[in-house]
């Protein structure tokens, strides 16, 4: 898998990867979810591909004090080959290279399959209670 920033041409793909992985939800539009990205550090927002074809993407962002990755997706078709772990471990080395001491993902409390990911992965539960408050709404 080639690993590369995401590009305008790449939008459609991308939306519909997060649609097949089952990561959108009606509170959250893709379309301005990746116009803020492509705002706020797009040097962050990564794509993997196979022979041409979209089948991976992440956000990733530091402010700081910490990294994050949002949208990590594989193509349901190619989940279990490793596209997850390889775009990982770029994201690792890339937010190490800017100083990144401590990376935080949030995912569903209900999704086990994606927490046993991140857990072979060496990631664990913080004894953290995430929080939320929406100050734009998409709908």
């Amino acid at each position: 898998m080639e690993i590369r920033i995401y590009k305008e041409a790449d939008r459609a793909d991308v939306i519909e990867l997060w649609e097949d992985c089952g990561l959108t939800r009606p509170w959250n539009d893709p379309n301005k979810d990746i116009d803020r990205k492509v705002q706020f550090q797009p040097d962050l927002f990564f794509v993997g591909t196979v022979s041409s074809k979209l089948i991976a993407s992440a956000m990733a962002g530091y402010d700081g004090h910490r990294g994050s990755v949002f949208y990590l997706a594989v193509n349901p078709e190619h989940q279990g080959s490793g596209y997850g772990q390889k775009l990982m471990a770029y994201i690792e080395n890339v937010l190490t290279e800017m100083g990144c001491p401590k990376l935080n993902i949030v995912v569903r409390s209900t999704n086990e399959r994606v927490l046993g990911f991140y857990n072979n992965l060496s990631y664990s539960t913080d004894e953290v209670v995430g929080l939320g408050k929406r100050l734009i709404s998409d709908a």
